[in-house]
């Protein structure tokens, strides 16, 4: 089988999850992945042991039209690669989860009557994914209502996929706190925007991690690569209550440390967060196709298990919003009791499950 997608850690790991998930149900299984050329992807995906190809595709890009001048040229070669790539490795079946590269390999799949799973981790689909859908074999959400996008009689809510290292869930809060060198005692925040970073997240702490200080809190900070040097420098005489990292590999450790996490509403994240229980304040990515970051979010403000900050808010209302939140002991016992009750640890296995039913 071929999985294909990627672009940020919200796409890959959930990724890895299924193929790991399929050669544990299936050992012999032959699986290959694609990819976009110089994502994170082509990186990541071979240091878990898979093959991977990459297309040269990217997408629109917002900030700079000239950039989007090869663009039609990159499509349309991307098109001829996946048909390449179908044609030479001949799947028993597609998986597209999500980013630049799933469109043409699906496509090209669907056209040779080759089964295809759709694995949608947002509660509001994305445009490829909705085309893609009429002709899906199976679509495996995480919502309800996602009968608005897509064919009912395809949809399974199978749950997103989450890393084994969270739904395991063996560090405690003690562990947590001793492996980032933090006092026992006291509240810890945990602020990430997911792989890549968030821009407002980042910049509201550059200004006011002292007031979480002054809170008598801690803080862990993955800042991701683009804001590192400058938080590093900005918490400078702090470093025994802020511990500051560019990208965090054990996000375990830093999930059972918290006390409140402060996060981008990006689904695999959202899926974890369900898993670790932990009350949280919501910075959905504003810019993110359709606001799906906005209406995952949501998804579980509604059902009193997150707090939620627009991101042109940030500056205003974050730091407010978390020392509300650390007072209130009560809204937090609430929020993680309504985490706990939307986890799903066992969405990789019901996936697999469903790939290798419907690959025969």
């Amino acid at each position: 089988m071929i999985i294909a997608g990627g672009g940020t850690g919200g796409h890959i790991f959930p990724a890895i999850a299924i193929a790991n998930a399929v050669k544990q149900l299936q050992p012999s299984a032959d699986i290959l992945f694609v990819g976009a050329k110089g994502k994170m992807e082509m990186e990541k995906v071979p240091k878990e042991g898979y093959q991977i190809i990459g297309l040269d595709i990217a997408g629109y890009n917002r900030d700079s039209l000239i950039k989007n001048a090869l663009l039609p040229f990159k499509l349309i070669k991307s098109f001829f690669s996946a048909a390449k790539i179908i044609r030479n490795f001949k799947p028993n079946a597609v998986v597209g989860v999500g980013g630049y590269a799933s469109f043409p390999i699906l496509n090209a799949a669907q056209q040779r009557g080759i089964v295809t799973l759709i694995q949608e981790q947002n509660s509001f689909a994305g445009k490829s994914n909705k085309i893609l859908g009429k002709r899906a074999t199976a679509i495996c959400v995480a919502y309800d209502g996602m009968e608005r996008f897509f064919p009912a009689g395809k949809i399974i809510n199978t749950g997103n996929p989450v890393r084994q290292s969270i739904t395991k869930n063996e560090v405690s809060a003690t562990a947590g706190k001793s492996f980032f060198r933090l006092d026992n005692t006291k509240k810890i925040v945990f602020a990430f925007g997911g792989s890549l970073g968030a821009r407002s997240i980042n910049e509201t702490l550059l200004q006011q991690f002292k007031e979480i200080v002054a809170q008598g809190a801690q803080l862990i900070w993955q800042t991701g690569s683009g804001y590192y040097a400058q938080a590093a420098e900005a918490v400078k005489g702090y470093e025994s209550q802020v511990k500051v990292f560019e990208f965090i590999r054990e996000m375990d450790y830093a999930y059972a440390a918290a006390d409140v996490i402060i996060a981008r509403a990006g689904a695999s994240s959202i899926s974890e967060l369900c898993i670790v229980a932990k009350p949280v304040i919501f910075v959905p990515f504003p810019f993110a196709s359709e606001d799906h970051q906005t209406h995952n979010a949501m998804a579980l403000v509604n059902k009193k298990a997150a707090l939620l900050v627009k991101d042109s808010d940030t500056k205003g209302e974050l730091i407010s919003t978390l020392k509300s939140l650390m007072e209130d002991e009560i809204l937090c016992a609430t929020m993680s009791t309504n985490l706990q009750a939307l986890a799903i640890r066992d969405a990789d296995i019901r996936i697999a499950n469903k790939l290798i039913e419907i690959a025969g």
